[in-house]
């Protein structure tokens, strides 16, 4: 399996960007799906995914009610809407999918296929 993030860029605090995440050779549904970030000098922290299960969406509480999770079945596409971005959000953004486990996990090493990452700026 593949994936291809895209939609990153410069935005102002407050603003808004879109991420997508296009993942091709398996169907969307197969996989548990994350949404993960890293800023320079620090480790690759899990940001927002949801489970092949049932697709219940898993927020970390530095992002809640703030980032939204989706997915497109038809396009298989997972997207990450953020909003009232803040500089603290700036870092390169990966997603990832894994066909581990049973249950949905927020742990990076446990994440097999990961995209190119794409790069998030907020400025204050």
């Amino acid at each position: 399996v593949q994936l291809q993030a895209s939609g990153g860029g410069l935005v102002q605090a407050g603003g808004s960007l879109r991420l997508a995440c296009a993942v091709s050779g398996r169907t969307l549904g197969s996989y548990d799906m994350g949404w993960f970030r890293q800023a320079p000098g620090k480790e690759r922290e899990f940001v927002a995914g949801f489970s092949r299960r049932g697709g219940s969406t898993t927020y970390a509480d530095s992002v809640k009610g703030r980032f939204t999770v989706s997915r497109d079945s038809a396009k298989n596409t997972m997207y990450l809407q953020m909003d009232s971005l803040r500089p603290e959000d700036t870092a390169i953004y990966y997603c990832a999918a894994t066909g581990r486990g049973f249950f949905f996990t927020t742990t990076p090493g446990r994440y097999d296929y990961w995209g190119q990452g794409t790069q998030v700026t907020v400025s204050s």
